[in-house]
């Protein structure tokens, strides 16, 4: 963990709803880790994935969901935002051969970055992404490059009518470990049909290290933080 501060190199509109934020001088963050940012005039930080890092730049996706990220979206390049950055445990990228990606709406933006992560070893991954409808999709030209990409959409005005655990159950998929972010119900669903994988959590994080307790969850191995020993945890883990 360190405390730094990023200078923003953009801030740019991706959907009607979500945006994609870069960063520059930023210490290096795995994929699956996060960082917690504070806008100022914020008491309170607010956690998010690494969407993307290279050469210390960092690139985080987010959806506008309250004061705070309204707030964000009027940031621009040069202004300055308070982080602490190197959060978490990230994906244990050496358990899979095969493998597959599975997202759901904004939290198919991190697995973005394990995406790339596992593009520069030689090993293009299966991405599942599912997203409300066509105008939620977001980075599938970048996915594209780097992974086989999948698109369902709930009411079907694009790819595969469903959400993307039911299209993985529905249709065969080669693959020896899995990668999900997504909503809880989502997580739920997946890891009652698969147990071979990693799930990445969402939580209300107050301080984003493990000093809070606030995030605090129960595993099959007792209680657990999604902040410190996680977000990312085994399927066969967690209780959801």
């Amino acid at each position: 963990m360190k405390k730094e501060t990023l200078k923003i190199i953009g801030n740019e509109r991706l959907t009607h709803d979500a945006f994609a934020m870069t960063f520059e001088g930023c210490s290096y963050v795995k994929p699956g880790s996060f960082v917690e940012l504070r806008p100022d005039g914020f008491f309170l930080a607010r956690p998010f994935g690494a969407g993307d890092y290279a050469d210390s730049k960092l690139t985080i996706f987010y959806r506008v969901v309250g004061e705070g990220t309204e707030a964000m979206t009027k940031l621009k390049a040069g202004d300055e935002i308070s982080a602490l950055t190197g959060l978490g445990n990230g994906f244990r990228t050496e358990r899979a051969k095969r493998p597959l990606l599975v997202g759901g709406g904004l939290g198919v933006a991190p697995l973005y970055y394990l995406a790339k992560d596992f593009a520069a070893r030689g090993i293009r991954p299966t991405v599942i992404a599912g997203f409300r409808s066509a105008r939620d999709v977001i980075l599938r030209k970048e996915f594209e490059k780097v992974a086989d990409f999948i698109v369902t959409t709930d009411d079907g005005t694009e790819g595969y009518r469903g959400n993307a655990v039911s299209y993985l159950k529905n249709n065969s998929a080669d693959y020896d470990y899995y990668y999900a972010c997504g909503p809880t119900v989502m997580l739920k669903y997946l890891t009652e049909f698969a147990l071979n994988g990693e799930v990445s959590l969402e939580a209300r994080m107050g301080c984003g290290f493990g000093a809070c307790m606030g995030c605090s969850i129960m595993t099959r191995s007792g209680s657990k933080r999604v902040c410190k020993e996680g977000p990312v945890f085994d399927a066969a883990e967690v209780i959801l």
